[in-house]
């Protein structure tokens, strides 16, 4: 089977990483989880927090439907840069809307509610991230926070909150949490 150009973008991105040019992106046992949530949720609007160079996100689009949408978020404007560029050539079927800024500002101002939300920036804000975008998630929202162990008062709020089901998957450093909003 000859690969797809998301799938080669996504190889040339993990050459990165290897040589050190790039950090790790969200690769191996960490990135099946978030691609079997959105296999299993099918979400149609979809919020990421941390773009990077763009690999989950391309990772998350091969995924989605063609009338998804995908808005991702990114503090640093050279990353945002290489982001753009990878989520050009990986040709993914959603609308990816790119927003360069720092998303404790950006996110109070996006509209609309999410199906799903990836977290993956800077741990100590995540549930800063949370609390922001909460009101944009429905019951059955899905969020799942990328090396989570990290941010111990996040899973505090999202496990005896009552706000949410979660468990935490062991994958790599700080492993995966998955929260449905209840």
């Amino acid at each position: 089977m000859v690969p797809s150009k998301a799938e080669k973008v996504l190889r040339k991105i993990e050459d990165e990483a290897r040589m050190g040019r790039l950090p790790h992106p969200i690769v191996g046992n960490r990135g099946k989880i978030l691609v079997e949530v959105i296999r299993e949720n099918k979400p149609r609007r979809v919020l990421e927090i941390g773009t990077l160079v763009g690999y989950s996100a391309i990772l998350m689009g091969k995924e989605l439907s063609s009338d998804a949408h995908l808005i991702t978020v990114e503090k640093d404007d050279n990353s945002a840069k290489i982001a753009r560029e990878n989520i050009r050539k990986a040709e993914i079927p959603p609308t990816v809307e790119l927003i360069v800024g720092d998303a404790l500002e950006i996110i109070p101002k996006l509209e609309g509610t999410f199906d799903l939300v990836f977290i993956d920036a800077e741990k100590s804000e995540y549930l800063k991230y949370l609390q922001l975008v909460e009101n944009k998630l429905h019951k059955g929202s899905v969020v799942v926070a990328d090396n989570a162990e990290n941010a111990p008062d996040y899973l505090d709020y999202v496990r005896c909150s009552g706000k949410y089901t979660s468990k935490h998957i062991p994958a790599g450093a700080g492993g995966v949490e998955v929260s449905v909003k209840l």
